[in-house]
C-alpha cells in the first residue's frame, strides 16, 4: 500500500486516522494493554478497551496520552507505529508525512514528545497542528477570512476555546476538563450518595445515554450495576437524567467560565463577528445533549454544534494534507 500522507487526531480517549482520498479509516480508543512481567505491548485499541479495569496483576491496561498531551512517550510511540502499520502496512516503499494534532496550550516540550513519538513510529515527517485550528477546518470554518470565528472543542481529556481570524488563533483558553472528568464525576456522584462503585466505562454509557447539561422536567432513567460499598456485593440502582446533570454542574461551570474568558479577552470587532456567526462546538463533548443550549443561556452568544463533532478535527488534518505545502509556511509546527 502505497500512502504519502497520514493525519492524526491524537486524543485522550480516541485516536482518529485520515488518509486522503479514503477519509477517516480508524476511530479507535487511545488504549494500550500491556505485559507488566515482560513490558510487551498485547493490544491496542478497541481490543485494550475492552480490558480497561478487567486485567489481572499480570496486564496493565492504560491510556497513554493524559488531557491532550503524552504521559507514556514509548507506549504513545507504539500505539501510532500500531495504527501507521494498520493503514499503510509493516512493508513499505517509502515513509508517510504525519500531521498530528495537539492542544493550543501545549509546551515546546510537550510538542517535541509528539514530534519524536511519531518520528519514530516511522514517518517520514512529523508535523504538529493546534486543536481549535483543526477543529474549526473541519467544521467547514472559513479560517483565512477577516471574520472572528469562535470554536469550542470538548475532547476526552481537555475542552480547547478559540477566537480564529485570518488562519491564526487570536484568543484562546484551555482547561483540563472534558468527556473523562464528567465520567469520573458521575461515578463519585453515585459513590457518595448510593454507596455503589462503578468504573468509568459504565459512567461513561451512563452519560451517553441520559446525560444532559439542562435540568429538564420529564426526565429519563436507567438500570446501573456497580458493586456495594457496604456489603461489597453486587448492587443494581435506578439514576435518573436529572441526578447525571446535578453530577457533572460543577465540570460543566469549568468550561462556561473558559468561553466567557476568551470571549471576554477577543477584540471589539471580532466579537460582534462572534454574535453574528456564533460558536461552534466540536468534539466528543458537543454530544452531551443540550450543551449548546447552555452555553447559549450562559454566554447570550448563539452555539451550534458542528457536522460530525467527533470527526472535526480528523477532518481537518484532511484539509491540511490536501494543501501541505500552503500550511507548512503558516500555522504548522514543524520539526
Amino acid at each position: 500500500m502505497f500512502i504519502k500522507k497520514i493525519g492524526i487526531d491524537l486524543g485522550t480517549a480516541n485516536i482518529l486516522i485520515f488518509i486522503p482520498q479514503k477519509g477517516v479509516v480508524v476511530n479507535e480508543p487511545s488504549v494500550v494493554a500491556v505485559s507488566v512481567i515482560d513490558n510487551k505491548i498485547l493490544a491496542v485499541g478497541n481490543e485494550a478497551k475492552e480490558m480497561l479495569g478487567k486485567t489481572p496483576d499480570s496486564i496493565c491496561a492504560s491510556r497513554p496520552v493524559k488531557d491532550g498531551v503524552i504521559a507514556d512517550y514509548r507506549i504513545t510511540e507504539a500505539m501510532i507505529k500500531y495504527f501507521i502499520n494498520k493503514v499503510s502496512g509493516k512493508i513499505r516503499f517509502s515513509k508517510p508525512e504525519v500531521i498530528v494534532s495537539v492542544p493550543a496550550g501545549i509546551t515546546s516540550t510537550e510538542k517535541r514528545a509528539v514530534i519524536d513519538a511519531t518520528m519514530q513510529a516511522g514517518a517520514k515527517n512529523a508535523y504538529v497542528v493546534k486543536e481549535p485550528i483543526l477543529a474549526s477546518i473541519g467544521a467547514g470554518i472559513p479560517i483565512n477570512t477577516p471574520f472572528g470565528n469562535m470554536i469550542i472543542d470538548i475532547g476526552g481529556g481537555t475542552s480547547e476555546v478559540a477566537v480564529i481570524s485570518l488562519g491564526g488563533v487570536v484568543s484562546f483558553s484551555s482547561v483540563r476538563v472534558g468527556g473523562d472528568k464528567l465520567d469520573h464525576a458521575i461515578s463519585e456522584y453515585i459513590r457518595k450518595k448510593y454507596s455503589v462503585a462503578i468504573g468509568d466505562r459504565n459512567a461513561e454509557e451512563i452519560k451517553i445515554k441520559i446525560g444532559n447539561a439542562i435540568m429538564e422536567e420529564e426526565k429519563d432513567f436507567i438500570e446501573v450495576r456497580g458493586r456495594d460499598l457496604v456489603s461489597g456485593l453486587p448492587k443494581t440502582i435506578k439514576i435518573s437524567s436529572g441526578e447525571i446533570t446535578e453530577a457533572i454542574q460543577d465540570e460543566l461551570g469549568e468550561i462556561i467560565r473558559t468561553v466567557k474568558n476568551v470571549l471576554q479577552e477577543t477584540p471589539p470587532e471580532l466579537s460582534s463577528d462572534i454574535i453574528d456567526r456564533g460558536m461552534i462546538l466540536s468534539g466528543g463533548g458537543a454530544l452531551l445533549k443540550n450543551l449548546d443550549k447552555l452555553l447559549s443561556r450562559s454566554t447570550g452568544v448563539p452555539c451550534y454544534i458542528a457536522d460530525d463533532p467527533l470527526l472535526c478535527v480528523a477532518k481537518g488534518t484532511g484539509s491540511i494534507l490536501d494543501n501541505l505545502d500552503m500550511y507548512k509556511r503558516s500555522i504548522i509546527s514543524k520539526k
